[in-house]
């Protein structure tokens, strides 16, 4: 299936998701720090990036920002993964740059399936 990246500091909501992903068939790459982040994406290459806003090192924005400055990432799908209210996420989401939001804490039935969402949207 899809090769996806998860930039997540919470190691907890980096495993569940990952497991969930994994689980639905996609090969899952994760990163702790937005540091860290932008070298596996550059030595993998994914088809998605799930992004956590709050990450220690870079803020969500910036990160966001520096990916969309790569013209091969252009047409990549990055989506906010947030513990944020999900009216307030979709807002900074949007003002990113990102093409959605998947809010924490994750409905575990359906995961899988709004990734895909984002996935299938790919040109």
């Amino acid at each position: 299936m899809s090769r996806i990246l998860i930039i997540e500091d919470n190691l907890n909501n980096a495993r569940m998701a990952a497991k969930l992903l994994e689980h639905a068939g996609h090969e899952v790459i994760t990163a702790e720090d937005g540091e860290g982040g932008i070298m596996r994406l550059m030595e993998c290459q994914p088809d998605a990036v799930l992004v956590d806003l709050g990450l220690p090192d870079i803020d969500g924005q910036t990160l966001v920002a520096m990916l969309r400055q790569q013209p091969d990432l252009e047409h990549m799908p990055i989506i906010a993964f947030t513990a944020w209210p999900e009216a307030s996420a979709v807002e900074m989401a949007r003002a990113y740059g990102c093409d959605g939001v998947i809010v924490k804490p994750i409905d575990t039935r359906g995961f899988a399936g709004q990734v895909a969402h984002y996935l299938r949207r790919r040109p």
